[in-house]
């Protein structure tokens, strides 16, 4: 009998396994799909040639994430490559914002915008240096972070205080406009808050836009040399190592829970896996309390603020085999892993209010990844590796194109959305249509399928929106691992502090099974001892 069983084997279930394992628990992972990874895989699907991640590919939040840097998964063989520049986000006209881990070459992208938007960029630079280790600690601790908001706060006051604070609220649009004279800046900042599912008006848009801005200037956006997988198999070879062992293959339908308390699971075959000790799901809210565990174990509340879970925007991705390097008639983006298309923070607002209203976007906001260009292994020589994702509504109540999209990504939908992708490809980067050797098409219902997690295609395990963070993440009055059944922990990126490829659900997840049972031993040897001096007094 392991001491613990961990549901899926993502990122954030195997980070987990490993910290128990190293703690010296037994740990067994039961994983539904064929092959470990969750949304950190890679195939040779699209061309035979051509290395394709099938979901998840730029990871700054990896290499910013002390869990990660812990696990020293270097000794696991992991590599990291980078591309020459982190971001572009060309414009019609010519014009193009760049992201560098060179701050010089970011600011002076900026000065072309405007003369002194570089500087402007310095400053908001200056304050996230000023506030990183704050900031870092603060992100990646179970909530509360008691001690790492303590000192933030130490340099906050240092920083600004509550006019930083201020700052930190303001939609992107708003800071955009407040920090610079051009429209570079904000083009950056409002690009990468839209990797979430924050709207140029959203609040707090402007603090996660500047995050993930900073985070790639300081970390750049790398990715796993040989493809994301390989981020996925020095975990799994770490966890070999200390004992630790992954099924593929075994579906989890329930958590069996017997006197108040998680003992183990149910698999879809029928097998009853007990757990000595914990059990710890990388899976999402709604499917374990709405599913895996039998109602009657939970609160009626939790039920019923289940009802109202947000998850963020749906997702389409296109993946590219690509005969030659991506023709842009911004010369300065074909040296970024990740390029932006859309016509100014206006066409970011006019996707995001399409999106809201239940309309597949007509010019869809899209994210473009170069792969090759960022890790030369990834396809021969002279080619390019490629894909794009853009965000459609879970609910689609009309087009705003002309093909009639319903939305429900048949064969023809598929195909006229992925057109509509390449499309807008093709408006910053004429020519590229005749580049293409073959592509994969990824529809919401394809991306589930090979995820559950990714429900509906979504990638971040709930909305960013500030209702569905921190103390409101999975649902009010949460925000931590524990939940209502002993023994069983949320591991998922359901979790504080939410999507991204970090692992810091699954660390806290460790940690507090780790904590509880420390401190359930104690309590035990502690009740001994009264009762042995009690029985001395009589």
């Amino acid at each position: 009998m392991p001491d613990a069983v961990v549901i899926g084997a993502g990122p954030n279930g195997l980070v987990a396994a490993n910290l128990l394992a190293d703690a010296g628990w037994s740990v067994e992972v039961l994983e539904a799909q064929d092959q470990p990874g969750g949304a950190v895989r890679h195939d040779r699907g699209v061309d035979p040639e051509f290395v394709s991640d099938l979901f998840s590919t730029f990871y700054p939040l990896a290499a910013a994430s002390p869990v990660i840097a812990g696990l020293r998964l270097e000794r696991e063989g992991l590599r990291w490559s980078h591309a020459p520049k982190v971001l572009a986000h060309p414009l019609r006209d010519g014009r193009c914002a760049v992201l560098s881990r060179d701050p010089q070459e970011t600011a002076a992208s900026l000065d072309t915008f405007a003369p002194g938007d570089g500087a402007a960029w310095e400053e908001l630079r200056t304050v996230w240096e000023t506030l990183r280790p704050g900031v870092v600690d603060a992100l990646f601790t179970p909530f509360p972070p008691v001690r790492a908001v303590a000192r933030l706060a130490l340099r906050l006051r240092a920083a600004g205080g509550l006019r930083l604070a201020r700052t930190m609220v303001l939609p992107v649009r708003r800071l955009g406009e407040e920090e610079f004279r051009g429209e570079g800046g904000g083009l950056l900042l409002a690009g990468n808050a839209l990797h979430a599912d924050l709207a140029p008006e959203a609040a707090g848009s402007g603090g996660f836009g500047w995050l993930m801005s900073m985070l790639g200037q300081t970390y750049g956006f790398p990715v796993p040399t040989g493809g994301s997988g390989a981020l996925t198999a020095a975990l799994v070879r770490r966890l070999a190592r200390r004992g630790g062992s992954v099924r593929c293959g075994e579906r989890v339908t329930e958590v069996l829970v017997r006197g108040g308390r998680a003992v183990g699971v149910r698999t879809s075959g029928g097998e009853e896996v007990p757990a000595r000790r914990a059990v710890l799901a990388d899976v999402s809210a709604p499917d374990l309390y709405g599913s895996l565990v039998a109602g009657h174990h939970l609160p009626g509340r939790l039920l019923a603020d289940l009802r109202r879970f947000q998850w963020d925007f749906a997702t389409f991705k296109v993946d590219w085999a690509l005969n030659g390097p991506v023709p842009w008639s911004c010369p300065q983006a074909a040296q970024a892993g990740t390029v932006h298309l859309a016509e100014g923070v206006d066409g970011l607002t006019r996707f995001a209010a399409q999106i809201a209203m239940g309309q597949v976007p007509d010019e869809p906001f899209t994210l473009f990844g170069q792969m090759t260009t960022t890790d030369p292994s990834r396809s021969p020589l002279g080619t390019e590796s490629a894909w794009a994702y853009t965000h459609v509504p879970h609910r689609v109540r009309g087009d705003a194109g002309d093909e009639g999209l319903t939305g429900t990504w048949d064969a023809r939908e598929q195909e006229v959305m992925a057109d509509r992708v390449e499309a807008q490809v093709e408006r910053y980067a004429p020519g590229f249509r005749a580049l293409v050797r073959a592509r994969r098409v990824l529809a919401p219902t394809t991306l589930e399928n090979l995820d559950a997690n990714l429900r509906g295609g979504a990638i971040n395990g709930g909305t960013t929106a500030m209702h569905q963070q921190l103390f409101f993440r999975p649902t009010p009055g949460t925000g931590r691992p524990e939940t209502p059944v002993p023994g069983l922990y949320l591991a998922s990126a359901s979790a504080h502090p939410g999507g991204g490829v970090h692992g810091a659900p699954g660390a806290n997840a460790a940690r507090s099974a780790l904590r509880d049972r420390r401190s359930g031993a104690l309590s035990h040897l502690q009740n001994r001892l009264t009762h042995r001096d009690r029985g001395g007094r009589r």
